[in-house]
């Protein structure tokens, strides 16, 4: 994978109990709700929602680390009933090819094609990290509301093959 001088490189592990209470800090960050079109969760949707995750065999989840510290998750799981992709990356860590290197690592160690991505058509960054990494626009739609999102137009984005500088 190409790197960028001066910049970190993130490593991938599996999630640990133990890197909840950052998960859950980075998650509650203003700015990466509003960006994602979502309603923060509480401490305890937080942990309800882990505590499934952890138990689902067919989830890949793991922790994104930058400098020997949690800085997001990604993660690979079903989403009406398609694989999709999804990743939350610590504020200070944006805009930093963080995101981007970080899906590389995930999409080389899973095989899985298709792979999916939800996003909401205003989060460009997230657009963007999708497309540097072979995910092409699938389709546009409107989701509905729900407790946890709400309505807002999406982008259904696609990963057939191999992904660039893999």
């Amino acid at each position: 994978m190409p790197s960028t001088p001066g910049l970190p490189r993130p490593t991938l592990r599996p999630v640990e109990p133990a890197d909840l209470p950052a998960l859950f800090e980075i998650e509650s960050e203003p700015g990466g709700n509003a960006m994602a079109v979502v309603r923060p969760r509480t401490s305890e949707q937080f942990d309800q929602h882990w505590q499934r995750v952890l138990a689902d065999p067919g989830v890949v989840a793991r922790t994104i680390v930058v400098e020997g510290r949690v800085a997001g998750s990604i993660s690979i799981f079903t989403l009406d009933g398609r694989p999709c992709v999804g990743y939350w990356l610590a504020e200070q860590h944006w805009g930093r090819g963080i995101a981007t290197a970080a899906l590389r690592l995930l999409l080389g160690e899973v095989s899985t094609r298709p792979l999916w991505a939800r996003v909401a058509a205003s989060n460009a960054a997230s657009v963007r990290v999708l497309e540097k990494t072979g995910f092409v626009m699938h389709e546009r739609m409107m989701s509905e509301e729900t407790p946890r999102f709400p309505a807002c137009e999406e982008v259904l984005m696609r990963l057939d093959g191999q992904t660039p500088d893999l």
